[in-house]
């Protein structure tokens, strides 16, 4: 059987891919060599810019399928029947570290599905973690400073990181995820994932419901300990992606149940939180999970750059019957994680094969740029409205309109009854078994111990205080002893 012909890029066969072409036996290589130059130019530029945040990912495809009927809730097509199947595609990230960074690291996990709908892609872009750091996305840059390298040492400071959460006091719930036993997942197949923000759902009668997603781990959550993931990222720094990538070939299919939680619009200006609010979750016993459908991973991307690399993902990717709330951080992920993949890919990002709709074909009046593919047929015009059949507007909006009153200006979010940044940090700790909980005490002391300023340790400790005086107490001791040693 004859094997295919190398080419170059233009398709013109290759004579010699072991030798450059030069002049005489030993002499100088020639400028004339197209294939060298053209290897050596590609092989310069192979490399984009890496994400700011949730650089090291990994991913999968599969499929989303609804077992339960959640019509009174969303007219969203991918949604619209039991047993209805919709092609995904799930990135898992590390959120903190850089592309060549190890996954078995104490960090939340970006859980981000695509879902290639017949009305459109629906990107949902959550973590592993049902709250967030920060609540306002003015700070967001801030806080991603405070926690990679320090643009003197070049290295993770411990001084940042607590200096920053000592003046945010909104993060101590997280920081009580983080540091406790889910902070390091044994793998992505066994962690659950969050929408994490609030969303709106809207039926077919224009009813508006806020929801929030959990996406339940059917393997089971599994996580490591501080000294079992030190030594398993020397071992296998890419531990979670060889993990991912031999459980999908060995025929072992990771899934997920999709649960939602659903509340009225109407019941969110009356609710004891703040339900926009990222650091706070809505207790089940107010409103309670229900199902809706599980997600299935079944095949790995053939090529790792191409599909999980250059995957985009963008919370302003909504469908009909689903829109966003004014949850603060969302709203400002809307711009910013599309304006991020247009700097790191190019305005025509959305046209690579893992980005484009599948179940439907993207119609619109946006041309050239580059890397541009597709001129959206031959004498198509690029402006609208217009006199030649060009695609239209629907008129009808995707989700409910949001009510607006007020002045402009910057405001603090509105106070609930028992909004503060400490009473559910307090009760997730108060959830925790005596194990549990001397295990995240040994994880915040282990960190906070090392920072060097005593105002920033008094004013984190003042923070566990806040949330429970236990915790507080016992950070306080653990703390003092690693620094007596």
């Amino acid at each position: 059987m004859s094997k295919r012909v190398l080419t170059t890029e233009a398709g013109a066969p290759v004579a010699d891919n072991q030798n450059s072409a030069s002049a005489g036996v030993g002499g100088p290589l020639l400028l004339q060599d197209q294939h060298l130059l053209e290897k050596l130019a590609r092989f310069n530029r192979e490399r984009i810019p890496e994400r700011v945040v949730h650089a090291r990912g990994s991913g999968a495809y599969g499929h989303f399928e609804v077992t339960d009927d959640v019509t009174g809730f969303t007219h969203a097509d991918f949604l619209s029947a039991v047993g209805k199947r919709t092609e995904v595609f799930l990135r898992f990230s590390t959120v903190a570290d850089s592309l060549g960074g190890a996954d078995a690291v104490r960090d939340p996990r970006g859980f981000a599905v695509k879902f290639y709908t017949a009305e459109g892609n629906y990107d949902l872009v959550g973590n592993n973690t049902p709250v967030f750091f920060i609540k306002d996305p003015i700070k967001f840059p801030d806080f991603i400073h405070s926690q990679k390298r320090d643009p003197f040492t070049g290295r993770q400071e411990p001084d940042n990181v607590w200096d920053f959460w000592a003046h945010a006091p909104e993060a101590t719930h997280q920081v009580t995820w983080l540091m406790g036993d889910r902070g390091i997942p044994a793998s992505y197949r066994h962690m659950n994932g969050y929408g994490s923000h609030t969303y709106q759902w809207t039926n077919a009668d224009g009813e508006a419901f806020f929801v929030k997603y959990h996406f339940k781990t059917n393997q089971g959550v599994r996580c490591l300990s501080a000294e079992q993931g030190a030594e398993l990222a020397g071992k296998d720094p890419g531990s979670h992606q060889t993990d991912l990538l031999q459980a999908i070939e060995r025929g072992v299919h990771p899934s997920w149940t999709l649960y939602v939680q659903l509340m009225p619009a109407a019941e969110a200006a009356d609710y004891r939180f703040n339900p926009f609010d990222l650091t706070k979750v809505w207790p089940h016993k107010d409103y309670p999970l229900q199902r809706v459908g599980r997600l299935v991973l079944d095949r790995n991307p053939d090529n790792v750059f191409a599909e999980v690399e250059q995957a985009a993902f963008s919370p302003n990717n909504f469908v009909p019957g689903i829109g966003p709330s004014p949850d603060k951080m969302l709203q400002g992920r809307l711009f910013a994680y599309a304006d991020a993949h247009r700097y790191r890919l190019g305005v025509n990002h959305t046209q690579l094969a893992v980005n484009a709709p599948k179940a439907t074909s993207a119609r619109n009046y946006g041309r050239d740029g580059l890397m541009a593919t597709n001129s959206q047929g031959r004498a198509a015009k690029n402006y609208e409205p217009n006199s030649y059949d060009g695609p239209v507007e629907t008129g009808r909006p995707l989700s409910a309109p949001l009510a607006v009153t007020g002045h402009t200006g910057t405001h603090e979010a509105p106070l609930h009854t028992k909004d503060d940044d400490f009473f559910q940090a307090g009760e997730l700790y108060r959830l925790m078994s005596a194990e549990e909980k001397s295990r995240l005490i040994a994880n915040i002391a282990g960190g906070l111990s090392q920072v060097s300023r005593d105002d920033v340790i008094e004013k984190n400790l003042a923070h566990f205080h806040a949330a429970d005086p236990e915790y507080g107490k016992r950070v306080e001791e653990a703390v003092r002893a690693l620094r007596e040693d």
